[in-house]
């Protein structure tokens, strides 16, 4: 071996050195960075070169290190796994927190709740009908006012609700297109990075993240090419391939009187639906869908209009049967507006004690009957609160159900993350122990360059000076 070749092999120690010691401040510089993986340097031992001679050498040591590359330390497994766990999570949680607004809305079981007004309506029938007096029949007109307007309020509540959320998926599909354009963009930058020989570590980690993105939001499923790039799937189909991808458009309606459904479908081939089952945009669609398909907005609203038509009929029907105070046969006590949803257009007819049709047909001015009649609707079994309470119940457990899928969701989704970070995380405790390697590594390398230098020193300058 020549002497000079241990100059060699102390050089290459200091440039892996230091090589180790950029790669270690590069993670400690992006400990706190969002999707950042951190980064391990490879290298490997040189081979001593080939000699051809006469006579072998009885020393043949190796030619140093080599630095053969710079790792990324995550896991593709764990990476797919939070992006499954991300898309159940999106998708029941945005169920769940529209359920929970919907139910908010309802107030029930609390006094401001339709079922708390509704049994005070009856109450008040039960007031009149012990005390026929002009104040005891206005509390009853006031509740029935009272009662028409809240469920009109609620009614126009989950109306908004459902108008939010469409124009939300709007937005959130603008926004899956121009993420999906971006990842298509890091698709080719990486490739080109990986076939020149370049590293392109940082370029996937920001490509993780935007991939994690659409998986939150309509599900994607990734897969990595032999080429290095991400191809994203999206109801079997591509979203994102190499370095293009496609856009996606939401057709569907507008209002959610509109029985039609909402649909995702690709931009270049709008008569093709894209079944978005995971992700916030498969959530916002199985909240959004009409009564009949499990819509859970569309059912709030179909059991607002159920109540007040129930309410009306029930009513009615009991009203008409008896007579005013002068004799007049009783009329409607609610009208409902056959031109919209009956619970918009539920009003009280009566404005006073001389409207009510509280006597039974000839049984006198005095009487009552119809009143007390009235009374008892808030017990029968299939009067309007019976109608609510029955709706209120079954909805009720439905939010538990969507909330507690949520949680359960989410704590899949942390593990997730947990799992991916304890792999792909920067350790600060572990980076300074690294950095204190490679700084001892580069004072040894260091100390055997100068150790070589002197014996270079000597060999050539002092050899034949003895006895001068």
């Amino acid at each position: 071996m020549s002497t000079f070749a241990g100059l060699q092999v102390a050089a290459s120690g200091l440039a892996a050195a230091r090589a180790g010691m950029t790669v270690t401040g590069q993670n400690i510089a992006n400990e706190t960075t969002t999707g950042y993986t951190r980064q391990r340097l490879e290298q490997t031992s040189v081979a001593p070169a080939g000699t051809v001679a006469a006579w072998g050498s009885g020393l043949n040591v190796g030619g140093g290190v080599a630095v053969t590359g710079v790792a990324r330390l995550g896991d593709e497994v764990l990476d797919a796994r939070v992006r499954d766990a991300l898309s159940a999570s999106g998708f029941w949680s945005t169920r769940a927190a529209a359920a929970s607004a919907a139910e908010a809305v309802l107030a029930e079981p609390t006094k401001d709740g339709l079922a708390a007004n509704l049994n005070r309506f009856w109450a008040g029938w039960a007031d009149l009908a012990n005390t026929p007096e002009p104040a005891a029949a206005q509390v009853v007109l006031t509740n029935a006012s009272v009662l028409a307007a809240q469920i009109a309020s609620g009614y126009d509540s989950v109306v908004g609700q459902w108008s939010d959320l469409r124009a939300q998926v709007d937005r959130q599909i603008a926004d899956v297109n121009v993420t999906a354009a971006q990842v298509a963009t890091l698709n080719g930058q990486i490739r080109t990075a990986l076939q020149s020989g370049r590293s392109a570590n940082e370029l996937i980690d920001q490509r993780n993240v935007l991939a994690q993105q659409l998986s939150t939001v309509v599900g994607a499923t990734g897969r990595l090419e032999d080429d290095g790039t991400m191809t994203l799937r999206l109801d079997g189909n591509a979203l994102v391939a190499g370095d293009s991808s496609r856009a996606l458009v939401v057709a569907g309606p507008r209002e959610m009187t509109d029985p039609a459904r909402l649909s995702i479908s690709w931009t270049d081939r709008p008569d093709v639906p894209v079944a978005v089952t995971g992700g916030s945009v498969g959530g916002a669609l199985s909240v959004l869908a009409p009564a009949s398909e499990g819509g859970t907005l569309a059912a709030v609203a179909d059991a607002y209009n159920a109540v007040a038509t129930s309410l009306a009929t029930a009513v009615n029907g009991i009203h008409r049967s008896g007579q005013t105070a002068t004799g007049a046969a009783g009329g409607d006590f609610f009208s409902v507006d056959a031109t919209g949803p009956a619970a918009r257009g539920l009003r009280v007819v009566p404005t006073g004690l001389d409207q009510l049709a509280l006597a039974a047909p000839g049984a006198g001015a005095r009487d009552t009957s119809i009143a007390d009649r009235l009374s008892v609707l808030g017990t029968s079994p299939t009067g309007p609160s019976a109608t609510w309470s029955s709706f209120v119940t079954g909805y009720g457990v439905a939010v538990g159900g969507d909330v507690q899928r949520a949680d359960t969701a989410d704590r899949s989704a942390i593990a997730a993350i947990s799992g991916q970070q304890s792999q792909a995380s920067v350790d600060g405790d572990e980076e300074t122990i690294n950095l204190l390697k490679y700084q001892t590594a580069y004072q040894a390398a260091a100390r055997v360059l100068t150790a070589v230098d002197e014996a270079l020193d000597l060999l050539i300058n002092r050899v034949g000076l003895v006895g001068r």
